[in-house]
C-alpha cells in the first residue's frame, strides 16, 4: 500500500508520541530507584546505589515477594489445568450450549477488578465461614485463577483451532491409548500454547491489587499491596522505586518469552 510523505511522517510521530506515552513513566520509576533523594523529585540531584541494599535486606518486601510467586504459582496452576480442560471441551466437541460456555469462561478479564473482588468476597465470607475458612493465601489463588484461566483458555483454543486432528486419529489407528495419543502427539504440539499462557497467567497474578485487597487477610500481603502500602512513606519510598525498577525488568522476561513462542510456532507451521 502506497503512503505519501505526509502520511508517513505522521504515523511516525504518532507513534513516537504513543510509545513516549507508555514508556516514559516507567524510564522515570527506574531514574528514581537510583535518586539520592528520597522523594520522587526530578531530575535527581543525584545517583546512589544505598537503596538498592535497603531493598535487598527490606524483610517486608522480601516476605510480599515471596506471598506473590505462591500466589502467583497457584493461580497459574488451577488455570492451566481448567482453562486447558474447558479449551479441549468447547473446541473438540459439539453439544448444546458451547458458546455460552465459551462466553462465560472470558467474561471475567472483561469485569472490572472491583466487581470480581466484591464477588468473591461475598463468595468466600458465605461459602467459607460456615467451614471455618477464613480468608489467606488460598482465597488469593482462587480470586486469581477466576481471570487467569481466561488467557490459558486463548491460547489453547487458539492453538486447537490451528491443529490437525489427523495426527491425533492416525495415532489411534495405530493403536496408541488415549493418554499415549495426548502424550506423544497432542501435548507437544500444544506445548508452547501452554507455556505461554502460563507465562502470561502468572504475569497477570503477580501484579493483581484490586482482588487481591477483597480476597486477602490483613496478614497475607502480596507486593503489589506492599508497595500500595509503602508508596508514600517518607523512609520507604526510595525503596519502592527499587522494587518498581525490578519489577519493570522482570516484566519484560516472560511478556519477550511469550512472544517469541508465539513466533517460533508461527514459523514452524509456515
Amino acid at each position: 500500500m502506497y503512503l505519501s510523505s505526509r502520511v508517513r511522517w505522521s504515523l511516525r510521530i504518532l507513534t513516537c508520541v504513543g510509545l513516549a506515552f507508555l514508556y516514559v513513566p516507567l524510564v522515570l520509576v527506574v531514574l528514581n530507584a537510583f535518586n539520592r533523594s528520597r522523594t520522587f523529585s526530578f531530575p535527581p540531584t543525584g545517583f546512589t546505589l544505598k537503596w538498592w541494599h535497603a531493598a535487598a535486606n527490606s524483610s517486608g518486601a522480601l516476605h510480599a515477594l515471596g506471598t506473590s510467586v505462591r500466589a502467583g504459582l497457584g493461580a497459574t496452576a488451577i488455570a492451566l489445568v481448567l482453562g486447558t480442560m474447558a479449551a479441549f471441551a468447547v473446541q473438540r466437541y459439539d453439544f448444546f450450549g458451547r458458546s455460552t460456555i465459551s462466553f462465560l469462561v472470558i467474561l471475567p478479564i472483561a469485569l472490572p477488578g472491583i466487581v470480581t473482588g466484591i464477588a468473591l468476597n461475598a463468595a468466600f465470607s458465605t461459602a467459607l465461614d460456615p467451614l471455618g475458612i477464613g480468608f489467606g493465601l488460598t482465597t488469593v489463588i482462587i480470586g486469581h485463577a477466576t481471570f487467569c484461566i481466561v488467557v490459558v483458555y486463548n491460547n489453547v483454543q487458539a492453538r486447537l483451532r490451528r491443529m490437525s486432528g489427523s495426527l491425533e486419529e492416525a495415532s489411534a489407528d495405530l493403536g496408541a491409548t488415549g493418554w499415549q495419543t495426548f502424550r506423544l502427539v497432542t501435548f507437544p504440539a500444544l506445548r508452547g500454547a501452554l507455556v505461554a499462557g502460563a507465562l502470561l497467567a502468572f504475569g497477570l497474578s503477580f501484579d493483581e491489587i484490586v482482588v487481591t485487597t477483597f480476597t486477602s487477610s490483613p496478614d497475607v500481603q502480596t507486593l503489589p499491596l506492599w508497595i500500595f502500602s509503602n508508596l508514600f512513606r517518607p523512609n520507604q519510598a526510595p525503596v519502592v522505586n527499587v522494587v518498581a525498577a525490578v519489577l519493570i525488568v522482570l516484566a519484560v522476561v516472560p511478556v519477550w518469552f511469550a512472544q517469541r513462542l508465539g513466533d517460533d510456532a508461527a514459523s514452524s507451521r509456515l
